[in-house]
């Protein structure tokens, strides 16, 4: 049976206002907390940097982290990746020269899965 609910709609009701982060972002906020306190990382910001993919197109990243060497990193979190996500990714990662690794938590919310764009 099909739903009569389209993919934009299904996708604008788990929509949260800017700068509220999700249940899974909010989790993986605790990790980034963490890695700060132990000095691994030096600091992050949730959705703090918006970057221009084409005339009216952008991407924002869910976090932007500076590593403990001084390099900066785009942390996009995954409860789900859907196929315009990824490709939005990969674009940005194509024309900026930061480190973007896709996030997603591992099987039964044990740990955390790590992909490299």
């Amino acid at each position: 049976m099909q739903s009569s609910v389209s993919k934009k709609q299904l996708q604008a009701l788990g929509r949260l206002p800017a700068g509220t982060m999700n249940r899974t972002e909010a989790a993986y906020d605790l990790v980034l907390k963490q890695r700060l306190m132990a000095g691994e990382i030096q600091w992050y910001k949730f959705e703090g940097v918006k970057l221009r993919l084409a005339a009216a197109t952008f991407y924002t990243a869910d976090f932007f982290v500076m590593g403990a060497d001084g390099q900066l990193e785009v942390h996009e979190v995954k409860g789900v990746w859907t196929d315009d996500a990824r490709v939005k990714t990969k674009v940005a990662a194509a024309m900026y020269p930061f480190r973007f690794l896709g996030i997603r938590r591992g099987k039964r919310n044990t740990g955390w899965e790590v992909e490299e764009f």
